[in-house]
């Protein structure tokens, strides 16, 4: 074939992902398709819409609707075809992407001439003990959801709480990670939590603490020059935000997050933004990888792939001078664009071109309509003038002529009207989970609603009776065993405190599932009566045998 002539087929294109580097990837190759190349491209992704991430916090701080954020796919892209489907596994001999099963049950397969990869990051708690199970992680908009709703919850459920020392538990709101992600929750978080209070007599503006947790001695330390990022610091600290700087989260129990110093802060909000991980089908390809991205040439080509491509969050492409390009939408945007023509470059066997984009600058909201901006050239602005500035550039990226105009009548009506604290209650059980519990914590107390049965994975469970005025151990249970199962039983309080003994991992079982398990499995509830029996006549909790069946 002659350079610049078109093959006979056009070149099966397939992206995996779609955000900025995914979504813009196919629009680019759309509109060189309009234009006569010779390329037919799919798309896959688990969520049938994009989402302009940048203004996620602004979902927290309900200043934009949960919509807003959002474009359909088939909106923007109307010649690409798209699976709103897992991919589960890609064969580079093979060249072909499988599907996850859908209603069908039934796998798919994609075939492929050429493999973007934009799959991004995953949210990766691992390494922490603890995290997983009870930190809300900050990533998508299901995420800004949960947050919203759970941080309503928060103070609908402390509004009515007796005991001061829970209230306080209830109102502290902790955010580790002190880079864009966690200054700008930590910011819309308190703009949200404090104006929201209002709507709530019996809850003192005092009690509110948003903490903001940060390894480093500034926030945005080495993100932002150490001007900007001293006034940062200064910022959120002055709306209201305490700041722990030099700490790092440890671990984190239902009740608490641990610093690595080992002070506990009482909460029952933990907001995590520590650094994401690759996803799990880029590390299963089998292709370099460096600092968990696909190491890429300045073409975007994947190295030793034959017609692979990385882009965004999950390639490490290099810059001019060798620096790695920085994970964010403006560079994602400029490399979808490349990828996209040296995609038409190559199979016409064109020359390639790299990528040579150094960026705009960068911009951070802090919250309290204050922000930080580092532009080419030197200048810099913060405050006002920079959140202007924030809002205005972010504005012009939103794709659609009709998202820009709800979003401007969000952002018009947030300044004359209150905060709309209504908690989306979208129901379903919550399932059997895991909890971590660090030493000396206590699981549950005598008196306590039997709402769970908990189940040792690792680590040992005091259990204390109180005779009289005086508390007593009266057994200890340790991996395989299980406890509180005598107040779901009789549906009764909790008859004796449980508390760890060491670092405690449990398996907990709602009263819900139990009881649906123990209504079904006429077996099932006997044997935990029986059990029951024996600890209630021994007047202790002795360890217990393996549960029946």
């Amino acid at each position: 074939m002659s350079a610049g002539a078109a093959p006979a087929t056009p070149a099966r294109v397939v992206v995996l992902g779609g955000g900025f580097g995914g979504l813009y990837t196919a629009l680019a190759l759309e509109r060189l398709a309009a234009k006569g190349a010779a390329v037919e491209v799919s798309l896959v992704n688990r969520e049938n819409y994009f989402v302009f991430q940048p203004m996620l916090a602004e979902v927290i701080a309900g200043d934009v609707g949960i919509l807003d954020t959002l474009s359909p796919l088939r909106q923007l892209l109307s010649r690409t075809r798209i699976f709103v489907r897992e991919a589960e596994a890609v064969d580079l001999e093979r060249r072909v992407v499988t599907l996850g099963a859908g209603l069908t049950r039934r796998t798919h397969e994609v075939p492929f001439d050429h493999l973007v990869v934009a799959l991004g990051s995953v949210t990766d708690f691992r390494g922490i003990p603890g995290l997983p199970e009870h930190a809300l992680p900050f990533k998508t908009l299901a995420d800004a959801v949960r947050i919203r709703n759970h941080v309503i919850h928060v103070l609908e459920q402390s509004s009515e709480e007796r005991d001061p020392e829970q209230r306080r538990a209830m109102l502290t709101f902790v955010v580790a990670g002190g880079g864009f992600s966690g200054t700008e929750v930590a910011g819309a978080l308190n703009d949200f939590v404090r104006r929201a209070v209002r709507d709530y007599p019996s809850i003192p503006q005092s009690e509110v603490r948003i903490v903001l947790v940060h390894s480093g001695k500034r926030l945005l330390e080495g993100e932002l020059t150490p001007q900007l990022a001293a006034y940062a610091t200064t910022a959120l600290a002055a709306n209201g935000i305490e700041l722990m700087l030099g700490e790092r989260l440890a671990s984190a129990t239902p009740g608490s997050a641990v610093l690595s110093d080992g002070w506990r802060i009482r909460t029952r909000t933990l907001i995590s933004t520590v650094p994401s991980s690759p996803n799990p089908v880029v590390e299963a390809l089998g292709l370099p990888l460096v600092r968990g991205r696909l190491d890429c040439e300045a073409t975007l080509a994947v190295k030793g792939a034959d017609r692979v491509w990385g882009v965004g969050d999950c390639g490490l492409i290099p810059m001019p001078g060798g620096r790695p390009s920085p994970p964010t939408a403006q560079h994602a945007i400029r490399q979808a664009k490349l990828l996209a023509a040296n995609i038409v470059a190559h199979e016409a066997h064109a020359p390639l071109r790299r990528f040579a984009f150094s960026g705009l600058g960068k911009l951070g909201a802090l919250g309290h309509q204050r922000a930080v901006a580092e532009l080419p050239g030197g200048l810099r602005l913060s405050g006002a003038p920079a959140w202007l500035m924030w809002r205005a550039v972010y504005w012009w990226k939103l794709p659609g002529t009709a998202r820009k105009t709800r979003v401007a009548i969000s952002w018009l009506s947030d300044l004359a009207l209150p905060p709309h604290p209504v908690q989306l209650n979208l129901g379903g059980s919550r399932g059997t989970a895991q909890a971590h519990y660090e030493e000396g914590e206590t699981v549950f107390n005598e008196g306590d609603a039997g709402d769970s049965l908990f189940m040792i994975i690792a680590g040992q469970v005091e259990v204390l009776k109180r005779f009289g005025d005086e508390q007593r151990a009266v057994g200890t249970l340790g991996p395989g065993e299980y406890f509180g199962e005598m107040a779901l039983l009789g549906r009764d309080p909790r008859s004796a405190t449980a508390r760890a003994l060491s670092s405690l991992d449990v398996l907990v079982l709602p009263a819900s599932d139990f009881s649906a398990l123990a209504g079904g499995l006429p077996e099932f509830r006997r044997g935990f009566e029986e059990i029951a029996r024996r600890r209630t006549d021994a007047n202790a909790v002795p360890s217990a045998p393996d549960p029946p069946g």
